[in-house]
């Protein structure tokens, strides 16, 4: 039982020690061990304690730092450690008591102070471990974003998917090592760039600019950014859909029948805590929702190759589940047994089976069945008239 903290987590800018404040100084001085990046270590004095390089991958150091438990141990951290930092992954490792954080200016902070730009109001993305294309969803003329990257070479590789993506005017500030003797700030044009030499930790400053697709905030994007087939929820469709999903910050959704993965991809676009799993059967169709997932910045999006209801085993318990295809009565059964009570079930029915599978089960559990009627205008000789569209059925229930 461990009645103390024991680990200090010491935020460390590019000036070492010089930045340092009181506290973390003296946790330095006291600390037994400490353990951090070889290239934080190399930013200290020589110290007493005994230092241990933090190895790669980083899950590796976990059981070295716990077994120096109950020994003052400090670990470096870049900045503030809660910023796209170790700290979270600690935490999860630790009771509370256990450690304390000393935080330094996060990356972010001497970004924006560097820029000039007001942190509250721009876009910040820690990209150095995720795809870029969890840009996507922010990249629109006009918009300011702060992301670091990996390193200095994925720089220029960062500026050739800004030009992929038809934001190739878009202004890049490079700063390099903020905050340390080796600072320096560079600025060039995504499609013309041609900095070099980039020192690590590299982060980029964004003034966003061209002519690239913006996704829209609202539900049901168009439907030409999606890859698809023809099986699709279409946008209206797709918007009084979610709209009924309603989803929520970190709840799950199960989408069965996954299609182009357009529902999908629109629920984790609604905040970034909420998870999806789509189910779809066709193998082709699951790899163009795992693209369509990756290219659009909801990487996170799982997918299940299969057939629902056999598919639906060992998922995570769903907040909400749609059903937008292959619609069957053990499919409900299925679907209604695994549901926690306060789940939501939106289903879609485009047949006169289907509808009347769903009319049996809105007499049987309640909920709300509404019947969607959209029309548009087509050219009718030299005027135009009405073309509709086949009618939908959707049924949607709280258990």
């Amino acid at each position: 039982m461990v009645d103390a903290p024991w680990l200090t987590i010491v935020g460390l800018g590019e000036d070492g020690p010089d930045g340092l404040a009181p506290a973390s100084r003296k946790a330095l001085d006291e600390a037994q061990v400490v353990m951090g990046a070889a290239r934080h270590l190399s930013l200290l004095p020589e110290l007493d304690a005994d230092t241990i390089a933090w190895p790669v991958p980083f899950s590796d150091g976990i059981p070295v730092l716990l077994s120096h438990r109950g020994t003052p141990t400090v670990v470096l951290a870049s900045g503030d450690p809660f910023w796209h930092g170790a700290g979270a992954t600690l935490a999860r490792q630790l009771t509370p008591g256990e450690y304390i954080t000393l935080p330094a200016p996060s990356t972010m902070s001497l970004a924006a102070a560097a820029l000039g730009w007001p942190l509250e109001q721009t876009p910040t993305m820690g990209l150095h471990a995720a795809p870029f294309a969890r840009l996507r969803p922010h990249l629109h003329h006009g918009q300011r974003a702060l992301v670091t990257l990996r390193d200095g070479p994925s720089v220029a590789d960062f500026a050739a998917w800004l030009v992929q993506q038809g934001f190739g005017p878009t202004t890049l500030h490079v700063l390099e090592a903020l905050g340390g003797p080796r600072q320096r700030i560079r600025s060039s044009p995504a499609q013309s760039f041609d900095l070099s030499d980039i020192r690590h930790p590299v982060s980029v400053g964004l003034d966003i600019a061209g002519d690239g697709p913006a996704l829209p905030l609202a539900t049901g994007r168009p439907d030409d950014l999606f890859d698809h087939d023809g099986q699709i929820t279409k946008r209206p469709v797709r918007a009084l859909t979610l709209s009924t999903l309603a989803p929520k910050p970190g709840e799950h959704l199960w989408d069965i029948g996954g299609g182009s993965g357009s529902i999908s991809i629109e629920w984790l676009w609604a905040h970034p805590t909420t998870q999806a799993t789509t189910i779809e059967s066709n193998p082709t169709r699951a790899e163009r929702i795992r693209a369509n997932a990756a290219d659009l910045g909801a990487d996170r999006l799982s997918v299940v190759t299969g057939t629902a209801p056999e598919a639906l085993s060992d998922l995570p318990d769903p907040d909400a589940i749609f059903i937008g295809g292959g619609l069957s009565d053990e499919m409900l059964q299925t679907v209604w047994a695994a549901m926690p009570d306060g789940a939501r079930l939106v289903a879609n029915a485009v047949t006169l089976e289907a509808e009347a599978l769903l009319s049996l089960w809105h007499t049987d559990k309640g909920g709300d069945l509404m019947r969607i009627e959209l029309a548009h205008a087509h050219p009718l000789g030299r005027k135009r008239g009405w073309k509709s569209a086949y009618p939908i059925v959707q049924w949607s229930v709280e258990k």
